[in-house]
């Protein structure tokens, strides 16, 4: 079935999509927006979890700004703290479904399947059941999953005995079972924490010498403390404060040097919460490279080379915390033709000062859009700016 044409359609129902949807409301402009709520969230990222940013660079971004995560605890008597204070991530799982009831209620749960444009222009998207529904504008806020990051070096080992960190939400079957997890980031020591407290034997590989665990917060901070390393919603220092208050002094900047700075900057860093977890629980092989990668009898087997020194791990299970390459190419839902228009930086799209892509019309947000705007697209602290200057675009659109 056809349906009339809307001037908006969002793909995505994450921070972005849904700050998005919220901020376009008042624009008068018909608005779709389409996906699972918090989907990236509630079935990619394990129970049990803590999120890396501070509560207050935690929030999703409504027009007034009335709805902030310190607001959502407060109704519901939950432990906050603007810094210091872990948010558990089932409380922002939590706000982020609040947050879409109050300020994104068209929601259609539903997964958008392909995504082409008319010769005329106007955008034809296909959603799951078989809909059909065409759109002046599209934005695509299709989170990270889909940029899930596999190294080349483990393409032999099969897919039933290794597998990415966002690939698990419940680490309980793993009880009992020995796991490899590969990784000196967040993501790679709160999956090694979460899988010793479900009862499994974890060893850690990382090709780093140390993990760069962060301090934990101590606030208030001396004056000069804080005028040589200023607080943001990207942590402390100068160049992450750059990064959240100057993205379109970013956006001004190089290609290159943009790719340079998004690749670089904020690199592998467990937070100071998950520390005691694993420091001393775990065996860590620390600057490791796997020379060669597979499986025997349905284990899988990991070379390691650690300097002149070789060593073997034998693991019913590999999870590989390795990361995420933002590769337009691969949101298998944009035909071809629609594709081969979107020109790229490092494989993400190229986009102007407003998002919008060099397919006239198609716009992207989150991290398929921190190539061109910083870092600071790579987090839920980034929707504000995203909503704000996206929304203010597309209401005046003609």
């Amino acid at each position: 079935m056809t349906t009339s044409t809307v001037d908006i359609a969002i793909i995505g129902a994450g921070p972005y999509g849904l700050s998005l949807a919220a901020c376009l409301r008042p624009s008068g402009r018909s608005v779709r927006i389409f996906g699972s709520p918090m989907n990236s969230w509630s079935n990619h990222m394990p129970k049990g979890m803590h999120l890396k940013s501070e509560g207050f660079a935690s929030n999703l971004h409504d027009p007034d700004g009335n709805y902030t995560l310190e607001t959502h605890c407060a109704e519901r008597a939950i432990p906050y703290a603007h810094i210091g204070l872990p948010v558990a991530i089932e409380t922002f799982i939590g706000y982020g479904m609040e947050f879409q009831r109050r300020y994104a209620p068209q929601l259609e749960d539903v997964q958008i399947t392909a995504l082409k444009q008319s010769a005329s222009g106007i955008f034809e998207l296909t959603t799951a059941t078989g809909e059909l529904v065409r759109a002046r504008r599209v934005v695509v806020a299709a989170g990270i999953v889909k940029f899930a990051y596999l190294p080349p070096d483990l393409a032999a080992i099969p897919s039933s005995v290794i597998s990415h960190s966002s690939q698990h939400s419940d680490l309980s079957g793993f009880k009992g079972r020995k796991v490899a997890v590969l990784g000196a980031g967040a993501s790679a020591l709160d999956i090694a924490a979460l899988l010793l407290q479900a009862g499994a034997e974890v060893e850690l590989v990382a090709r780093r010498e140390t993990l760069a665990f962060h301090n934990r917060p101590n606030e208030p901070r001396p004056l000069l403390q804080r005028l040589m390393a200023p607080r943001s919603g990207l942590g402390t220092g100068w160049r992450s404060r750059m990064c959240t208050d100057m993205p379109l002094v970013f956006h001004a900047m190089p290609s290159d040097f943009r790719v340079k700075v998004v690749k670089g900057h904020l690199g592998p860093a467990p937070c100071w919460f998950v520390r005691e977890a694993v420091d001393g629980q775990i065996p860590m092989h620390l600057g490791a490279t796997i020379s060669a990668a597979g499986s025997v009898d349905g284990k899988a087997h990991l070379e390691l080379r650690q300097g002149e020194e070789k060593k073997e791990i034998v693991a019913d299970h590999v999870i590989a915390a390795t990361g995420y390459k933002a590769a337009v190419s691969r949101l298998s839902f944009i035909d071809q033709a629609l594709l081969s228009k979107v020109k790229t930086v490092d494989e993400a799209p190229k986009l102007d000062r407003h998002f919008e892509s060099t397919a006239r019309g198609l716009f992207f947000v989150g991290a398929a859009a921190a190539n061109s705007f910083g870092p600071l697209l790579r987090f839920a602290f980034g929707a504000k700016f995203a909503a704000e200057r996206l929304s203010k675009r597309l209401a005046r659109a003609a």
